[in-house]
């Protein structure tokens, strides 16, 4: 089966259907707008990386809305980033032992899981073979990745915007850790699913 084009799912993103059904659409456009609240909050109120931050993230939640991700996982990776940016803004990372771990954890997993999930729809990440298992690796490997990207930005970040990231070496080593078990986690969800869904943009 041949794939949507780009732009006839992003018309259809916006519609109820059963992997997206109404109330799916609202929870993820409540998140969308507390992410353009948060904005201008920080607009009014912070500086400009904070404002660069939140930026981020509302150009990020536009994305699993825009490639037609389900319901489910709009909500989850739209929650995890702003709360992460939120964490962050706050300097609750430096006051709550072992919140930057979870975060890291629960983040990486749902954006693994829906870069998997853009990928599936575009008939790149698909086996008519052995489904469960290219699932699971798929995730793992694009959150290993997310992963190494989070901490190079964190180190880019911590070298020429603000020296108070963290980029120590067991900071850097428990958060890879953190994000590869929240990978694995996404994994068995996103495997679970890949049995009972054929696959698809294969001849």
């Amino acid at each position: 089966m041949t794939p949507a084009p780009w732009t006839t799912r992003t018309r259809t993103a916006w519609s109820p259907s059963p992997g997206r059904p109404t109330w799916g659409i609202v929870l993820g456009d409540v998140v969308r707008a507390a992410a353009l609240v948060s904005l201008l909050v920080a607009a009014a109120t912070s500086d400009w990386v904070a404002v660069a931050l939140f930026a981020l993230v509302l150009g990020g939640s536009m994305v699993p809305r825009a490639s037609g991700a389900a319901a489910w996982l709009d909500v989850t990776c739209g929650t995890a980033v702003l709360a992460a940016a939120w964490c962050a803004a706050a300097g609750l990372y430096e006051r709550v032992a072992g919140l930057d771990l979870l975060v890291h954890a629960v983040a990486t997993g749902a954006l693994a899981a829906l870069a998997h999930q853009v990928l599936t729809r575009d008939g790149l990440a698909t086996s008519p073979v052995r489904p469960r298992a290219t699932a699971a690796l798929t995730t793992v490997g694009l959150g290993a990745l997310l992963a190494v990207v989070w901490e190079l930005l964190e180190a880019v970040g911590h070298r020429f915007v603000d020296d108070s990231i963290h980029v120590t070496y067991p900071d850097t080593v428990g958060d890879l850790a953190a994000a590869l078990v929240g990978s694995v986690a996404a994994a068995w969800l996103v495997a679970r699913g890949a049995a009972r869904t054929p696959a698809r943009g294969l001849p």
